[in-house]
This record gives structure tokens, C-alpha cells and sequence, in this order.
């Protein structure tokens, strides 16, 4: 209760109270004759019980005080000439006084006292717990043993590593104690991010192709896939620390062998493996069954893009003025669901996740950007004349992409979003000089995003306010590659340049650098996949003698293990664990500065 109700209820009990002691004054001479007539009694251990009992008694009725000792007959005549003035209330008031004291202290007492753990089930007081997070909840195991064994509740827990990402795909009955479990999350979780500041694990170059240069580079989950102008398509799977990669086969004649077109674009997710090549044949592989391909499709001319759903069995290939969307069945049969035509030839091509039934892809053209839904004709989605589209990026609800300004009437480079369902333009972000050049939407924070620029500059863009929260000088020419969490960004340049920030204290982490532009990074909370592709594919003869004259110009893949405890520039680089068909003269730790061979 508050001061006022607190002084208010203060004053009507000692007002009750003296009212109740006047009246007992006047009644006392004749109780006192009445207990005259009784023989005395010593007081003893009954009469004290009697007394508390009167205690209790008297506070039921409304007194104000415990009830006096017995008096002598001298005394309760003086009582009874006081008792015809008018009544003093120093002494009464005061008793009363402490009573109300201590009444009000065990009212107040009583807010802290769980009643609800009491008078409600368990399955409800979990209910309500529910809502706290962490702090909370240690807070309330420590209220009284009733709370403690609310807030550790196995419950509470599993739904709080499930909230923050841990062991998603456990269920509640896989561990007995899901508090002990939250906290091995996070002491690896702070183990993990300390790593990362301090560049604290295992680097490994990924096994290059002999006499070949890299084309294109795609991840997923660890799952590293890349294409080389000697037509070979190679797969690592980082996750297990074998980097063995097998060759993903293709169905050319063996007398065409040397005749191989170069791979334009290649793209994984947990299922699929899909190959662009410059004559215009797709091959795609399922993982799970195979190095052939399991579904082969042919387009008139060379294609332009591809895209393949993070989740779905769903390809979406642009070749000419057609884009193709291709579902491979269980049974690896691959169909077209959905075939487009577009005015311009396609620069972007990207399918918007969880759609469902009918898949969505944006596809970008020039100056136009096409919506393209399967069970419906392309519409255009946004349209400038003479504003091309520089980079592209989609998420489930929305589309960003850089536009380039044009004409007389100069407006600055902008980036826009739009949304999906309304079909409507959200949000025209930054005003730049330079050229968009890549776009982060999907792996970003909710209500961020993050852009590379020609401008050397990496910005990081609120979509509440549509203004640039953070812009930060990262590179010497030009962003490449983008990409950011919840306090890290990892940007790539043209120049070769990998760098690793903290945006939240505004500081480079570290960088590396190699001599080709960076065209793929891939990150999560324990590994970093990098790429470093050549602008030219021109194929250089090897010369076993002069290794490093066709490393120089074959390309890098570099994949990161932040989880192992040692530091990553004294990591061995196992580059070349290749198989014992391969030639011995390519077998090289950089580390270590000899040859070496691994069979």
C-alpha cells in the first residue's frame, strides 16, 4: 500500500483502539469486585498460557494491547478515579502503537511470500515462468525451495536453448539436465567468440585441380562445392576435417575429355549439387546417393545465372530471355514446374525461401526486376529506365537490390527494398557515389542489412529508420563479398583483402590477404569459408618445377575451424591431401616449406 493508505489506515486503527480502551475503563471496577470474591492465585505457567491466549483473543476483537497484570485493590481504585477523566492515550496509544507496527510489517512481509505455488497447479507456475529469460529465472530459484524447483524446471530450459539456437534438433528426453546443458552452450559459445577476436584456430587450404583455374565457388553448411575451367566439379566436406574432395562426375565421352567446357556457376544446399557449364548443359547430383548426376538439362544457349533454394529441391536457370524453375522429384527425376520469358538478358538470379508449393524467384534484367511466381506469369517488380541493378539479395518477405543512378538528374546510388507480398517499395537506402556492389538480407540481423560499395565501404543499414547505422573504410578497391551476424561482419575485396570487425566497438579483428579478388565468404559461429577467384581463366601450363608460378594464378579456398584450440597462422595448411592417383610434384605444405605426399 502506499504512504497515504498506509497513514490513513494508521489513524482509523489507534482511533478504534482508544474508543475500545475508554469503554474497557469504564467496565473495569466492576470486574475488579467480581474478581475480588476470587481466592488469589500465584502466577504460574497456566496463567501465562492464559495470557497469550488472551492476546489472541483480544487482537480477534479488536484490542489494542496485551491484557495488564493483575493490580492490587489500591490500584484498581485509582483506576477507577482515572477512569472518570478523561482518558489518557500515552500509554495505550503506545502499546497499540507497536501492534499496528508490527502488523503492518507482517502485511508488507506477506508481498514476498510465494502464495501462488501454493493456491496454483505446477503445470500453470510453469506457464508463467515461461516468460522469463536466464537472469530471471536464476533470480527466482532463489526466492524459496518451492521457486527453485520452478525455475529449474527441465521445461524452462529446453525451451531457453531452443530460443537462443542450441541444439536445435534435440529433443527434451536426449539429456536429464537442461540447465547444465544451457550453460556448456554458452561457456562454448563465449569460448567461440573469443576465438574469433583473436583469430585462434585451424586455417586449411582446400586441394586446387592440376592445371586448372577456379571458376565459382558456393557453400552450405560447411559443405564447400567449386568449379574449374578444366570442367572438374569438386566437393569438401569441411564439417568432418576430411578434406579429401571427391570429383562430382559428369557424362562427357572420355574421348571428349580434354575438350570440356569450363564450369560457369556451381550452387549446394543439403541435398543437391548443381553445375552450370559454358555450353549451356546443367547437371545436377543428389549427395545422398552418388558422384553422377542424377538429372541432366540442356538450353540453347550459354546460361546467364542460376539459383538453388537453400531448403528445396527447386533450380532456377536464365539462359537467353528464358528462366527455367526445375524440381527434382525423390525419385531424381527432375521436371519443369515454371518457364518465364524476360525482355533483357538476366544479370541476378535469386529464389525467395519458404514459398511453399509454388515457388517465387526475382530475377533482374538491366534496369528491370522481374517477380516470377510458378503459377503465374512474370511481373515486373520495379522498373527505372536507365538505372540498372548492381547486386541482388532476397529474404522469406523481401528483396534488396543496388541501383545505379543515371541521366541528367544525378540522385546518388541507392539501394532499395521492397516487399514481396505487397509488391511495394519499403525503403530507398544510402545515397552513394559508388556502385553497389553486393548485398546482405538474408544472413543479416532482423532489421538489418549490410552492403558493399565501389566506394571502399562496408555500411550497415537500419530498415526502422532507413538510415546507415554503421559505414566502416574496409577495403582498397572496391567490397567484393559481405556478410554479418549479431556482432561480426566479414567482408572480402577486390584486392584480396578478408577482414573481420567487430561493428559494435567499431574495430578491425584481423585480416588476410591473397592475390585474387574475393568473390565467396560463408560463415557461422565456428567456421569461415573464404574464395578467391581469378578474374582471367586462363589456363597456364604447371610446371612441377615452378609450383608457385600456377598457385599464383589458380585461385584460393581457405575454410577457418574456430572451434579447434590453436592459433591459425601456425596451423599446417593440408592443401593437397589427395589420393595416391595424383601426382606427387603438387603435394605441398606451405607451412612447412617442403613437398611432402599424404596417401
Amino acid at each position: 500500500m502506499d504512504d497515504h493508505s498506509l497513514e490513513e489506515f494508521r489513524r482509523c486503527w489507534q482511533e478504534e483502539l482508544a474508543q475500545a480502551q475508554a469503554l474497557r475503563k469504564r467496565r473495569r471496577p466492576e470486574a475488579a469486585e467480581r474478581r475480588a470474591r476470587r481466592p488469589e492465585v500465584a502466577p504460574g505457567r497456566g496463567e501465562q498460557a492464559s495470557g497469550y491466549l488472551a492476546l489472541a483473543q483480544g487482537l480477534l476483537e479488536g484490542a489494542g494491547r496485551p491484557p495488564a497484570a493483575r493490580a492490587t485493590r489500591a490500584e484498581r481504585q485509582d483506576a477507577a478515579s482515572r477512569s472518570r477523566s478523561p482518558p489518557a492515550r500515552e500509554g495505550g496509544a503506545g502499546g497499540g502503537e507497536q501492534l499496528v507496527d508490527q502488523l503492518i510489517r507482517d502485511l508488507n512481509e506477506m508481498d514476498d511470500v510465494p502464495f501462488f505455488d501454493i493456491q496454483l497447479p505446477y503445470e500453470l507456475a510453469i506457464n508463467i515462468f515461461q516468460y522469463l529469460d536466464r537472469k530471471e529465472l536464476g533470480r527466482c530459484a532463489q526466492v524459496s525451495k518451492t521457486w527453485k524447483v520452478i525455475a529449474e524446471d527441465e521445461v524452462l530450459w529446453y525451451r531457453l536453448c531452443q530460443q537462443e539456437g542450441h541444439l536445435l534438433e534435440s529433443s527434451i528426453s536426449d539429456y536429464s539436465c537442461w540447465k547444465l546443458i544451457f550453460q556448456e552452450c554458452r561457456a562454448k559459445e563465449h569460448m567461440l567468440r573469443t576465438n574469433w577476436k583473436n583469430r585462434k584456430g585451424a586455417v586449411s587450404e582446400l586441394e586446387h585441380v592440376p592445371d586448372a583455374v577456379l571458376c565459382d565457388v558456393h557453400s552450405h553448411d560447411g559443405v564447400v562445392i567449386a568449379g574449374y575451367t578444366s570442367g572438374d566439379v569438386r566437393v569438401w566436406d569441411t564439417r568432418t576435417w576430411d578434406y579429401v574432395a571427391p570429383f562430382l562426375e559428369s557424362e562427357y565421352e572420355e574421348d571428349e575429355s580434354g575438350m570440356q567446357p569450363y564450369v560457369s556457376f556451381v550452387r549446394i544446399n543439403s541435398s543437391l549439387a548443381v553445375a552450370a557449364y559454358e555450353d549451356g548443359f546443367l547437371n545436377i547430383w543428389d549427395l545422398r546417393t552418388g558422384k553422377y548426376p542424377i538429372h541432366r538439362f540442356e538450353h540453347d544457349a550459354r546460361i546467364q545465372a542460376i539459383a538453388l533454394s537453400r531448403d528445396d529441391a527447386i533450380v532456377a536457370t536464365a539462359s537467353a530471355f528464358d528462366v527455367v524453375m526445375l524440381y527434382t522429384n525423390e525419385e531424381g527425376h527432375g521436371q519443369i514446374t515454371a518457364e518465364f520469358e524476360v525482355q533483357k538478358l538476366v544479370d541476378y538470379l535469386e529464389i525467395v525461401p519458404n514459398t511453399g508449393r509454388y515457388p517465387v524467384a526475382v530475377a533482374t534484367a538491366g534496369d528491370l526486376v522481374y517477380l516470377l511466381k510458378a503459377e503465374d506469369s512474370a511481373r515486373t517488380l520495379h522498373y527505372v529506365y536507365g538505372q540498372p541493378v548492381t547486386c541482388l539479395d532476397v529474404s522469406a518477405t523481401q528483396v534488396a537490390f543496388g541501383v545505379k543512378s543515371l541521366g541528367w538528374v544525378y540522385e546518388g546510388n541507392k539501394i532499395l527494398v521492397y516487399s514481396l507480398e505487397a509488391e511495394r517499395c519499403l525503403s530507398k537506402l544510402g545515397n552513394s557515389l559508388g556502385d553497389f556492389t553486393c548485398v546482405n538480407l538474408r544472413d543479416s540481423p532482423p532489421n538489418l542489412m549490410v552492403s558493399g560499395n565501389m566506394d571502399r565501404r562496408v555500411r550497415i543499414h537500419d530498415l526502422r529508420t532507413d538510415k546507415i547505422a554503421l559505414s566502416l573504410s574496409a577495403h582498397q578497391l572496391g567490397v567484393s563479398a559481405v556478410q554479418m551476424d549479431d556482432w561480426k561482419i566479414v567482408s572480402g575485396g577486390e584486392e584480396g583483402l578478408v577482414s573481420v570487425w567487430d561493428y559494435r566497438m567499431n574495430q578491425k579483428l584481423w585480416e588476410v590477404h591473397s592475390r585474387h579478388p574475393v568473390r565467396h565468404i560463408s560463415f557461422n559461429n565456428h567456421s569461415l569459408i573464404t574464395a578467391n577467384v581469378p578474374y582471367e581463366r586462363v589456363v597456364r601450363n604447371a610446371d612441377l618445377d615452378n609450383f608457385a608460378t600456377h598457385e599464383r594464378h589458380r585461385g584460393l579456398i581457405h575454410a577457418y575451424e574456430f572451434a579447434v584450440d590453436q592459433l591459425a597462422f601456425q596451423s599446417p595448411l593440408p592443401m593437397c591431401r589427395s589420393s595416391s592417383d595424383t601426382m606427387a610434384g603438387y603435394n605441398h605444405d606451405l607451412a612447412l616449406a617442403f613437398s611432402y605426399d599424404r596417401i
